[in-house]
């Protein structure tokens, strides 16, 4: 085969990505826009370390767009002397078996194709995420570089290849790379195998305890279909919507109660399971489920981490674990009682890395339905689900009694997120500088359910490395422990999305039953007044409540 390389000159620079981010998200349709796509990797190829004569991992979420950008990154990676491109069949690989495969292959790093828990499709959009050599986001040097290399890019280079079939395992060579092609199931399963104990789980399904999983036609089905079905003898068709699909069937691959509502219609209100869970578009994130009880994320890690004895995989302890600021400080109450160190970082997985590699902590976790540990360096929607079951196989109890006997134990963290999605940016913009103007003049004042202690923008000085990061979200911190947290998020493609977190603290909650709205209710109609939501954002209910 003859191969030729060729240099293609930018006419434009490109300035889409966002410093400080690990990848870009866009439309499908930007990302067919002529030299854009290949504009990005360019930048990530000359910034990567290690990339002449490294290994680099290559998969993505099934998405539209997918192959065709494995097709891309090969031609651009032979180009710039990477040694091997492994990548898996049908470019099928979910986050967190990404970084299990950037770990143990040693590989400089890896480049995962997704846009998590957006929709996909030709209308839908795209994404793509650079992981170090660690398995985890790329770290603050790193995407500061790669979006100070595309500030200046002015070509990029490419060798023509034919298009590369990713329908079987195998070996190709372009040139003098080497493409691998594996199986990304079965690597993460031993992973799993190693970390749980599958013949207990497998006995407790076989009793009087049904099961349902959605896997919303994304990347995690055919892990899923593995593990549930095959190792863990589930009835067949215990795994819903198990094929990945390019538009996901037309779904929001977002496991919360809005758009996994079908599988929250059969465990909250028809009651037909005993467990029920979901993951989002890339495998990374989690929604549990009981019979009549739906877990919030927050109370999820805390019970995780009150449990974790109990895993063969954590049996010997934990060093430490750690929250982002907007969850909730449930797990908090739990490691003062165990006697180990809770961390409270800025949003973002990558924060928790260095936590992670320097063995300060053993889990992690963030409200935005993502849990994970020190087995990889994501977040672990599957990892997650298994934790749950064997917690419930061991203790031989419901989902319900658990978070009973929890709270009654540790008391409870009322807590909900309400997200306003594509709320004109200039008005979420304006919101949120007014806000953050009258939040400092809110200390010793009383705001809804008592006085506020604590009125910021969260700074983080990380303890392993003393970066300092800075304005993360406004805080208002009651002297009854309530909080309400305000942040912009940028993870959607059209607008702002404004997010709006609400805690309050009840010690001794007698009647767990209560609806957390009805018990936030001061704090939210607190906040709504205060920072006129309704009016700037022309808004009269949020998108999305969890």
């Amino acid at each position: 085969m003859t191969l030729t390389k060729r240099t293609i000159k930018l006419t434009t620079p490109f300035t889409d990505q966002k410093p400080g981010t690990s990848g870009l998200r866009k439309s499908s349709s930007q990302f067919e826009t002529p030299h854009y796509l290949e504009s990005f990797l360019e930048a990530i190829l000359r910034t990567l370390p290690g990339v002449d004569g490294g290994t680099l991992v290559v998969g993505g979420d099934g998405r539209y767009g997918n192959e065709r950008a494995i097709n891309i990154i090969m031609s651009m990676a032979a180009a710039h002397g990477l040694k091997k491109v492994i990548t898996t069949t049908n470019g099928i690989l979910s986050t967190p078996a990404a970084s299990h495969l950037i770990r143990s292959r040693k590989a400089i790093g890896g480049i995962i194709l997704s846009a998590s828990h957006n929709p996909g499709g030709r209308n839908g959009d795209f994404g793509v995420k650079v992981n170090g050599s660690n398995g985890g986001p790329a770290a603050e040097a790193l995407t500061n570089s790669i979006y100070s290399c595309t500030q200046k890019l002015e070509e990029y280079s490419l060798i023509d290849i034919p298009k590369i079939s990713l329908q079987s395992q195998g070996n190709q060579q372009i040139g003098e790379m080497k493409v691998e092609i594996v199986d990304g199931v079965e690597d993460y399963v031993v992973l799993m195998q190693n970390l749980f104990d599958f013949d207990l789980i497998q006995n407790f399904l076989l009793q009087d305890f049904s099961f349902i999983f959605d896997a919303m036609n994304a990347v995690t089905g055919p892990y899923a279909k593995r593990i549930f079905e095959d190792l863990l003898n589930a009835p067949k068709g215990s795994v819903l919507n198990g094929l990945p699909l390019e538009d996901f069937g037309g779904s929001h691959p977002d496991p919360n109660l809005t758009y996994a509502k079908d599988l929250a219609e059969l465990l909250l209100t028809k009651k037909q399971y005993s467990f029920g869970a979901a993951c989002d578009g890339d495998g990374d994130r989690n929604m549990v489920l009981g019979k009549g009880c739906f877990v919030n994320p927050s109370d999820s890690l805390a019970v995780l981490t009150a449990n974790a004895h109990l895993v063969p995989g954590y049996a010997d302890g934990l060093k430490g674990v750690a929250r982002s600021m907007p969850t909730s400080s449930a797990v908090d109450a739990v490691a003062k009682k165990i006697g180990i160190n809770c961390f409270e970082t800025p949003t973002g997985w990558k924060f928790f890395g260095n936590l992670l590699d320097a063995n300060e902590i053993t889990l992690c976790g963030e409200e935005s339905f993502g849990t994970g540990s020190n087995h990889v360096r994501e977040k672990d929607g599957l990892w997650a689900v298994l934790f749950w079951l064997q917690i419930l196989a061991k203790r031989n109890t419901s989902v319900e009694e658990i978070m009973h006997e929890h709270w009654t134990e540790y008391g409870r963290h009322y807590y909900s997120r309400h997200d306003y999605e594509e709320v004109d940016s200039e008005a979420a913009s304006d919101l949120y500088s007014n806000l953050e103007k009258l939040t400092p003049k809110l200390v010793g004042k009383q705001f809804a359910t008592g006085t506020v202690m604590l009125a910021d923008n969260f700074n983080y000085k990380d303890p392993i490395d003393n970066s300092l990061t800075t304005n993360q979200g406004l805080r208002i911190i009651l002297d009854d422990s309530s909080r309400i947290i305000i942040r912009l998020s940028g993870t959607g493609t059209k607008g702002a999305t404004l997010r709006i977190y609400l805690e309050r603290y009840i010690s001794n909650p007698g009647e767990t039953r209560k609806n957390p709205q009805i018990v936030l209710s001061d704090l939210i109609t607190s906040i709504n007044n205060l920072a006129e939501i309704p009016k700037m954002t022309g808004m009269n209910a949020p998108t999305v409540i969890t």
